[in-house]
């Protein structure tokens, strides 16, 4: 038996998350997670390698966090946003006009009243040509969210909140512990906390000087603002796009912009003049992108109350008399988590798209959809993370199970030929954790459910693991969120994990998955539990059926939506000797209005009051009467997609029953498991709960 990988390990992890290619390609920025055992945090840390893999990757950054990293359009300068004290060359010096007050409110830049919240983030700035630290650009009292360069490299366009005098009182009151007071439909969103009515707009800043316009017309609103921002999009002309909802369109209530899922696109002037609506009230729009021409603009677009329909790529000319119109409809397959369209030349677009169980790289005609999937030397047994394209290069990340999780180059011209050779590995980041120890094998595996449906796995073997002839393991059913999601072989911490202990690990590619064609996904619409319970408990018995899972050691586990499917399944079958729903929703009734997805619970399911049978029949504590099988329940305390009181009623129900049951509560975390202790902590949690139920294992205390 392989030597079991040690939880610690996830300490000595890098992962890639993000990639953007210098304008002539020949160099590549990307971000790096790491981390801090000491102190328990995750950092980013931006790194610079040339595109040809011919040097190791030079690290930028040291200190603080850096992410999303733009290079200006010479090449010369990297800018980054990150949350670091004050530049000093900002502080030096005498300032005679500041008054007592000023000088007391910005000594440490937080804008709070206890110290300990750090700096607001910024956009810092690498002049890669002299050398030396990063500057700072802007100086922003609510930060800055988001960035890009104006053509000509003097000007940044941003996103930043901007108070009114009221507002800002209101804001300091908050600060101090003051009440909650709010209007607003959206009134909280995860990872946000409680909303206020503070408007984000567009500043042009000037990068040399820090002086900054306000461009008035260029305003974030919407249910959707603080999750995708205002995404803004110079151009190679004098015109920058951005996302928004448009509150004067007749489609949108002009009092309550939060009851809409609709995202449109706009472009306006520099200098806030000439602001122009590209699309019409009709879909969900996100990340703009301007031709090298900067006549046209690509962006993705979906259906923005039916988002089990794909998200697909339009064009459209910068006048607001135009029809956008689809380049990829054709295709049917939806744009990738973390895609975005990105312009080759002015004949071709290039997006990563789900396809198959995999993101993959598609080539896309800006005139006409006609479509081509490229990239085969991507293969089918690692996947495609995060993307960007400049200067003839693709730089991407790619992850398997085996291989871990990278930076990779390929030239444009190489897309179709699909040769290995053609692609060019730029970093090596976990080259001794993929040396020390065996890693998981991987198959795809087909089944057909219970309506003669065929469904796709992932299914993660330990090392050394006899396919031919197998000794039968226990099993870890491991579903996705989403449900607009979809599993691919990848590198991931618990998979090695577990498969080092001898677990094998299946996840299921479920009806309402995307990636296999919009009328798959759309199978789940209006539904929750039956079908997603039928393919996860098909696919597991399939397992069993070639004898690599031992049917009396199974165990399901889920995330978000996983976790919803978690609960359904142990309420439709008692096959498994324990599960672990974590972070999600067991009563869909209740829910409403105390999380953050009001528009997408009132789109497919309509309004509770309305229809009470249906949220009853969608809910799992419905037939929490039905669930014997032990349940580990997980949440975040300050989880507003999935709030935690989901979690409280579904353990007090099953505790109720004498079921055996635990509840494990992350304190200050949203939708997410952030710190290090904690993701390592969850694993252990997980991994002792299956022990501990496990027939074939006899735990300390002699369960």
């Amino acid at each position: 038996m392989p030597d079991e990988i040690p939880l610690e390990t996830h300490y000595d992890l890098q992962l890639p998350n993000d990639v953007a290619v210098a304008p002539d390609g020949d160099r590549v920025a990307f971000v790096a997670d790491e981390f801090d055992e000491a102190d328990d945090e995750r950092h980013s840390t931006l790194y610079v390698a040339p595109a040809d893999g011919s040097r190791e990757p030079h690290r930028l950054t040291r200190v603080s966090e850096a992410q999303s990293p733009k290079w200006g359009p010479q090449g010369d300068r990297l800018a980054f946003l990150a949350s670091r004290e004050t530049d000093y060359a900002r502080r030096q010096g005498r300032e005679d006009d500041a008054t007592d007050e000023e000088e007391a409110s910005s000594d440490d830049g937080t804008g709070g009243d206890d110290g300990d919240e750090g700096p607001e983030t910024q956009v810092w700035c690498f002049d890669l040509s002299l050398g030396g630290d990063a500057e700072q650009v802007t100086d922003f009292d609510e930060g800055v969210r988001e960035f890009d360069w104006g053509p000509d490299g003097d000007r940044i366009v941003v996103s930043a909140r901007d108070p009114t005098e009221a507002e800002q009182e209101y804001l300091e009151q908050r600060e101090e512990g003051g009440p909650i007071e709010t209007e607003r439909l959206q009134h909280k969103f995860d990872g946000v906390g409680f909303t206020d009515t503070v408007t984000t707009y567009l500043f042009v800043v000037d990068v040399a000087t820090g002086e900054r316009r306000r461009l008035d017309d260029a305003y974030g609103a919407g249910s959707s603002e603080p999750l995708m921002g205002l995404q803004p999009a110079w151009g190679p002309g004098e015109r920058i796009a951005y996302v928004s909802v448009d509150v004067n369109s007749p489609d949108v209530d002009a009092d309550d912009p939060d009851d809409t899922l609709v995202v449109d696109v706009f472009t306006i002037a520099p200098d806030g003049s000439e602001r122009r609506t590209v699309t019409v009230g009709e879909q969900r729009c996100s990340d703009p992108v301007w031709s090298p021409d900067g006549d046209r603009l690509a962006f993705a677009a979906g259906n923005p109350t039916n988002w089990y329909q794909p998200t697909e790529v339009y064009v459209a000319p910068d006048d607001e008399t135009a029809i956008p119109y689809s380049v990829s409809a054709s295709l049917d397959r939806t744009v990738a988590r973390f895609g975005a369209p990105r312009w080759q030349d002015d004949d071709t677009i290039v997006c990563p798209f789900a396809d198959q169980g995999r993101t993959r790289l598609v080539e896309l005609d800006p005139d006409e959809d006609a479509p081509t999937r490229v990239f085969d030397s991507q293969g089918r047994d690692r996947d495609l993370g995060r993307f960007d394209l400049a200067g003839g290069t693709v730089a991407c990340t790619l992850a398997s199970p085996k291989g871990g999780s990278d930076v990779y180059t390929v030239a444009t011209d190489d897309l179709e030929t699909g040769e290995e050779e053609d692609l060019t590995r730029v970093s090596l980041l976990n080259e001794s954790f993929l040396i020390e120890y065996e890693h998981p094998m991987t198959e795809r595996v087909t089944f057909e459910n219970e309506d003669g449906r065929e469904v796709e796995a992932i299914v993660y073997l330990p090392p050394g693991f006899d396919r031919e002839d197998p000794d039968a393991a226990p099993t870890i059913a491991a579903i996705h969120g989403g449900p607009m999601s979809y599993d691919a072989p990848t590198f991931y911490f618990p998979h090695a994990y577990w498969c080092s202990r001898g677990y094998v690990v299946i996840r299921v590619n479920y009806r309402g998955s995307t990636s296999y064609g919009s009328e798959f996904a759309e199978t789940l619409y209006g539904s929750r539990g039956e079908l997603e319970s039928d393919d996860v408990i098909g696919g597991v018995q399939h397992l069993v059926d070639r004898g690599w899972a031992d049917e009396d050691r199974l165990f399901v586990t889920g995330f978000s939506y996983g976790g919803i499917t978690t609960a359904h399944i142990v309420a439709r079958t008692d096959e498994f000797a324990a599960a672990a729903p974590e972070h999600g929703i067991y009563d869909f009734y209740s829910t409403f209005g105390t999380d953050d997805n009001h528009n997408w619970h009132d789109w497919e399911f309509g309004m509770p009051w309305e229809n009470v049978e249906t949220y009853r029949e969608i809910s799992s504590l419905t037939r929490a009467g039905d669930i014997d099988t032990p349940l580990l329940v997980t949440a975040g305390g300050e989880d507003w997609r999935c709030p935690p009181s989901q979690a409280e009623q579904l353990y007090v129900s099953v505790k109720k029953q004498d079921v055996p049951a635990r509840l494990v509560i992350y304190e200050d975390e949203h939708h997410n498991i952030g710190d290090p202790s904690r993701a390592t902590h969850r694993v252990e949690e997980l991994t002792d709960w299956f022990r501990r139920h496990d027939p074939a294992i006899e735990t300390e205390d002699g369960d």
